[in-house]
């Protein structure tokens, strides 16, 4: 069969062709260059998230864009060596439209990153790991990032904010059968990529893989444990929220020991083995602390199980308020009561002031180091160790040269004065607040405060806020001129308390 076409129709026919094929052309190039997060009416432009929270002491730390929600970390800890296998789930919810974000990170290499399941490009600059994920991430989207890497255990890389000189502590705890970890500050993203700063709360799951005959120990409520062959997966997971810098994973050989605390609240320990029996009267003591505390604030303890960890040997020289499983030297738990109790106090006053309630920002610390000095002073005297005003006498006398040394609480010098630097004006402010307005009305704004600010965090203007609301009166002054002030101001009810002679005479 045969048929005649005209010429020109022919012509026209190919030239149609030829533009409505390069109009597809362009229409999918724009396709595959426009996703769906295209800026349009009522949408925003993707954009990477800030990195850095913007902390003035910690100017490097935290990241912008994301909230995270949990952390699901895996160790593979393998005797011999101080290299450990890891990873990470992260699942955040962004609060931009992100095309890349950042996470605090300062292990030792970064294998591979994936995003929502996809592999995502990624490098690290400092200590900063920089994410671009395929596709960008929506506003109000919650996604997940994965992080495969690995640790090394002998790596203590000072603060990149601390000045030259400090002093540094040891972040990894290293032991002959295993490690502790003391993530206070700004550490913890050495221990896993993260946000890592205390107003970016999340829930955390521990999976920690050892040989059978060694225990892993993590915060939160052990799950499972399941071995296979010679090694043992346990499982620590919990449904509170907690700041990153107070998270506990340790292996070792431990002791666990189980009480009920008030209104049946689990009391779960785990003690180095060889040291157990003489930390037992310590540990036996903690049902009647968290009473303790319960009754002095007039709220239950804030999260779901409480107790102590106690590392065989030295733990850096301090405590750690790590949420539900404060963390100490076994050797300080084998103390008298009246040498370690009340610094048992002050780890479990932490739990509410430093965990369930964090500090948005670090010049805000004095919030957890104050009070948990303040409860411990007070169940000092309570127990009949000091008297109140002998202690008020001397911590008001050292204040002079701490304020000189590292600034006024809440506007500290330096970020090595984090840990230290709120604690003594802390307590004096709160201790002369509550001389000025009563017990009462003391206790009401401590309720309060807890309150309104449990499972989140503060700022000092926060606290100033409620103390002023509840007490109805205007206390601005007060406060601020301790916790701002260079000099140190009157003790309230003690006009007679004075700079020490030296002090004066400097």
């Amino acid at each position: 069969m045969s048929s005649s076409i005209n010429p020109r129709l022919t012509r026209r026919l190919t030239r149609l062709t030829r533009l409505t094929a390069a109009s597809a052309l362009t229409l999918a190039m724009s396709t595959a260059l426009s996703p769906a997060w295209a800026a349009g009416p009522g949408r925003e432009a993707p954009k990477p998230g800030a990195h850095t929270a913007g902390d003035p002491l910690f100017t490097y730390l935290g990241n912008g864009g994301y909230d995270v929600e949990s952390y699901d970390i895996r160790y593979d800890y393998r005797p011999g060596t101080l290299k450990m296998d890891s990873s990470v789930r992260i699942t955040a919810t962004a609060k931009q439209t992100l095309s890349g974000f950042s996470l605090d990170s300062a292990v030792e290499h970064v294998g591979s990153v994936s995003v929502q399941g996809e592999p995502a490009a990624f490098r690290v600059s400092g200590e900063k790991l920089l994410v671009t994920p395929r596709h960008a991430l929506r506003e109000g989207r919650r996604f997940r990032v994965e992080v495969s890497y690995r640790v090394d255990r002998g790596q203590n890389p000072p603060s990149p904010s601390y000045p030259p000189g400090t002093h540094i502590i040891d972040h990894w705890i290293n032991k002959p059968d295993g490690f502790a970890l003391m993530g206070q500050p700004d550490r913890a993203h050495m221990f896993f990529p993260c946000d890592d700063r205390p107003s970016d709360k999340a829930r955390f799951t521990f999976r920690i893989t050892t040989p059978k005959d060694l225990q892993a120990v993590a915060i939160g409520t052990l799950r499972s444990r399941v071995t296979t062959g010679d090694r043992t997966t346990s499982t620590y997971a919990g449904r509170d929220l907690v700041p990153t810098h107070v998270v506990q994973a340790a292996v070792g050989h431990f002791t666990m020991t189980t009480a009920r605390g008030p209104h049946g609240l689990p009391i779960r320990s785990y003690i180095a083995t060889d040291r157990y029996k003489a930390a037992k009267p310590r540990v036996d003591d903690i049902p009647g602390q968290v009473a303790w505390m319960e009754k002095r604030l007039g709220r239950r303890f804030p999260y779901t199980a409480y107790g102590v960890l106690g590392v065989p040997g030295d733990y850096d020289g301090v405590a750690l308020e790590s949420a539900t499983l404060s963390t100490f030297s076994v050797e300080g738990l084998t103390r008298p009561a009246p040498d370690i109790a009340p610094t048992m106090i002050h780890e479990l006053a932490h739990q509410y002031f430093g965990d369930a309630v964090s500090v948005r920002n670090w010049n805000d610390m004095w919030i957890s180091e104050g009070h948990a000095d303040y409860y411990q002073l007070l169940y000092s005297v309570d127990k009949g160790y000091h008297r109140l005003d002998d202690i008020l006498k001397q911590r008001y006398e050292f204040e002079f040269g701490k304020r000189v040394e590292s600034g006024p609480p809440a506007r500290l010098k330096t970020a090595a004065d984090v840990l230290t630097g709120g604690n003594n004006g802390g307590l004096l402010m709160l201790a002369g607040l509550r001389r000025q307005v009563g017990d009462a009305v003391f206790t009401r704004i401590e309720r309060a405060f807890f309150d309104r600010y449990r499972g989140t965090s503060a700022t000092t203007r926060d606290y100033i806020d409620m103390a002023n609301k509840i007490s109805g009166r205007d206390l601005t002054a007060y406060i601020e001129g301790w916790l701002y002030s260079d000099k140190v101001p009157p003790m309230p009810g003690h006009p007679d308390w004075t700079a020490p002679q030296a002090e004066k005479t400097s």
